[in-house]
């Protein structure tokens, strides 16, 4: 609405925006998701690198637990193997002892 008076609208006047303006924010926005881009991919990067250490932490414990299982396979067969002779010997003797 015009007040005749004066000659001024009533309604707010949006301001103007140029198309300099315009690309002037568009950069901006831009730069803001560059750098949001930017520090989100290092840290990925970083999380990366914590998980990757982890990894080859976990795959050398693994392995040290895997050597560990074989020495106690062959501790394990060995006992065996002298529990048997001890066995076979208990029953010569016997058999001896009861002649």
């Amino acid at each position: 609405m015009l007040d005749r008076s004066t000659g001024l609208s009533h309604e707010k006047e949006l301001p103007m925006t140029t198309k300099l303006d315009e690309a002037k924010g568009i950069d901006e926005a831009k730069g803001k998701v560059n750098n949001a881009l930017s520090r989100l991919e290092k840290m990925i990067e970083q999380r990366l690198r914590e998980e990757t250490a982890r990894a080859d932490e976990l795959a050398a414990k693994l392995a040290a637990l895997e050597n560990q299982h074989e020495e106690l396979k062959r501790v394990a067969s060995d006992v065996e193997s002298r529990l048997e002779r001890a066995m076979a010997h208990i029953r010569n003797l016997l058999t001896a002892d009861q002649r």
